[in-house]
């Protein structure tokens, strides 16, 4: 369950389901499964499918680096675009 108010977990879900969406898409591209994935970066298969469906409230810097670093991508890679530029 979200901490936050409802609008900002309305954002937070819709930000992690566009990583999980880039996930998902870098990780497809690779001809990976989710076992490879999880074997290349020791992220547990079920954190990496809740991840890519958006069922996940939190995910640390620590998970997304490893994922980052097993995609062979920098961690900004996973990030959507508008969270990539400054306000």
């Amino acid at each position: 369950m979200c901490s936050y108010n409802k609008e900002a977990c309305n954002r937070l879900r819709k930000d992690l389901m566009r990583i999980g969406d880039i996930l998902k898409s870098k990780r497809t591209a690779l001809e990976l499964t989710q076992e490879d994935l999880f074997n290349r970066s020791g992220v547990t298969q079920s954190m990496i499918s809740k991840l890519e469906k958006g069922r996940t409230e939190n995910v640390s810097i620590d998970v997304l680096r490893k994922l980052a670093k097993a995609l062979n991508c920098l961690l900004i890679d996973l990030l959507p675009e508008e969270d990539k530029t400054r306000n």
